[in-house]
């Protein structure tokens, strides 16, 4: 069998178990954000923090109560990281730099979970467990929350409520995550994966004095990592490392669980405003988008462009050995196609075109499926804008799902499209000119590059690294922290404020005149719209990085 067949049938039956899952868990999902009843324990939890889970709220206090919530977490992980030394478990580990531990904070709590350091030698057991690991799930369920309360603006009507925070909050932690945390991770212990807290006593010293920790919680930290929710990894080599990934099908179930939950949100809008088949017509999008994606990027790297690749035969350099070029190219794009982050291998050694595509995944805004609940929540939006485009050619005032596309509407959804392109360039220009683009490994358009995606990773709240580039300094740290917590809260903010002004519409009856949005031909535009969207705003950026490079 060739690598490429064998690349071939590892993506078909990723589809085909995706295929089977997204009605089934769909279908749990939409109960469970549509459910009125209440466990004894979720209701303990609501009388411990002091909220009325029958009470609900408008989009303002909906959005205060998560910023509220993002914050406090954030204070708390950071004086975490910063007492870690008087901790229990703490291994014996210096508290982490002030720097580090704000970039550390935001990043776990915004979902994007970049690491600037190892974490087997910079965290301690208890930060891990009860700092990080806890944000990996929250945070997720946060986006989830989000995605949820615009669907509702969606199925809504003459109403300011979206539903209540605290309840999407704890329901979807506690009935979606928890359960698929618990399952996967004595899978991935079946499989290998290490789960134990030997960590303290079993630590290796490497030549050149480098300490390496062995053991620790790793299958359960990576299945959460794995759940699109965690860009981060207790090895510094991330899903490359036996330990944490420690086979082929390991490998390929860790795929699965990184594309489960953003592919099965769709059917939970379908569901929700009462038309199935306009929960197809996303799914269709995202399938379209990554499909397209999975393909280039195995392409481009098993092509092997560039003369070492060529002389050799493979673009094997910075791959893992144990899964090849395909899978390792498949798993690039399937974390950058979400907001996970997780990599198994280093995208700095990719080709220059392979290098680009993982870069484009997030400039897409990571909707194609994107990461758990802001995949589906962005798509919807990038949904929005191409039906206000399609009244436009038409001549008449565009309608999604029975509501208006107004100029209110189109201003929410202008500015969420815009706050990551705005990061992103701008972030980059400040780096060189600054002079802060010095720790790049490379010059040329290959340094540009690893800046590039150093800021696109974290503007999207993806998470992964491309490597090569040197992160571990104040002005980095602060930098990329801000990126990370503007491309998180503002584009929230502007979904809630449009699920507000969805919600309060009354239904817009169907006509003659009104774009048919479950059809092949919307789901084309839907894919033509957000290619050319990023086509117009970085394709400037890629053709001075990876594209003058790959030609």
């Amino acid at each position: 069998m060739t690598t490429t067949t064998a690349g071939v049938i590892f993506v078909l039956a990723l589809v085909a178990a995706l295929v089977a899952v997204h009605r089934p868990f769909g279908d749990h999902l939409y109960r469970v954000v549509s459910g009125t009843r209440h466990s004894r324990f979720e209701r303990g939890i609501y009388r411990l923090v002091g909220v009325n889970p029958a009470a609900e709220q408008s989009w303002a206090v909906y959005a205060r109560s998560l910023l509220a919530f993002s914050a406090v977490s954030i204070l708390f992980l950071y004086a975490f990281q910063r007492l870690q030394n008087h901790l229990w478990l703490s291994l014996g580990l210096d508290p982490v730099v002030p720097h580090g531990a704000w970039n550390t904070a935001v990043s776990f709590v915004t979902n994007t979970n970049w690491q600037w350091y190892s974490g087997e030698s910079t965290m301690g057991h208890l930060v891990q467990m009860a700092g990080l690991a806890v944000q990996n799930f929250v945070s997720a369920a946060v986006g989830i929350a989000v995605a949820v309360a615009l669907v509702r603006g969606f199925a809504r009507s003459r109403t300011g409520e979206l539903g209540n925070f605290w309840v999407d909050l704890i329901r979807i932690t506690l009935r979606v995550l928890l359960p698929i945390a618990l399952v996967g991770a004595v899978v991935l212990m079946i499989g290998g994966a290490v789960q134990n807290l030997s960590g303290g006593t079993d630590v290796i010293t490497l030549t050149g004095g480098h300490q390496t920790i062995i053991g620790g919680p790793v299958a359960s930290q990576e299945v959460i990592k794995e759940l699109g929710t965690n860009g981060g990894g207790f090895y510094n080599v991330n899903s490359a490392h036996p330990f944490e990934n420690p086979t082929t099908w390991t490998n390929w179930l860790e795929i699965f669980l990184l594309l489960v939950i953003p592919f099965s949100l769709p059917r939970v809008f379908g569901r929700m405003v009462g038309q199935n088949r306009q929960g197809y017509a996303i799914v269709a999008v995202m399938a379209i988008l990554a499909l397209a994606s999975i393909t280039l990027t195995n392409a481009f790297e098993l092509a092997g462009h560039g003369t070492v690749p060529q002389a050799v035969g493979a673009a094997l350099e910075g791959k893992e050995a144990r899964f090849g070029v395909a899978n390792s190219a498949t798993f690039a794009a399937a974390t950058t196609l979400t907001s996970t982050g997780a990599v198994n291998s280093f995208h700095d050694s990719y080709t220059a075109l392979g290098g680009m595509m993982p870069m484009i995944n997030m400039m897409l805004g990571e909707v194609a499926p994107g990461g758990v609940g802001a995949g589906l929540y962005g798509l919807l939006v990038l949904a929005v804008i191409t039906v206000f485009v399609a009244g436009l050619m038409v001549g008449r005032t565009p309608e999604y799902v029975g509501k208006k596309i107004g100029s209110r509407e189109m201003k929410f959804a202008s500015l969420y499209f815009l706050v990551t392109p705005l990061l992103v360039l701008a972030g980059t220009a400040a780096a060189f000119a600054t002079g802060n683009n010095s720790t790049a490994l490379n010059v040329g358009p290959h340094g540009l590059a690893e800046v590039l995606y150093a800021f696109t990773s974290a503007s999207n709240n993806n998470g992964s690294a491309f490597a090569g580039l040197t992160v571990n300094t104040p002005w980095w740290n602060t930098a990329l922290g801000l990126c990370m917590l503007l491309g998180r809260f503002l584009p929230i903010i502007f979904v809630l404020a449009l699920a507000g002004s969805l919600a309060r519409q009354q239904p817009t009856p169907a006509s003659e005149g009104t774009l048919p949005t479950h059809r092949p031909l919307f789901v084309g535009m839907v894919v033509g719209v957000t290619v050319i969207l990023v086509a117009l705003t970085f394709l400037p950026a890629l053709a001075l990085g990876p594209l003058a490079e790959g030609l």
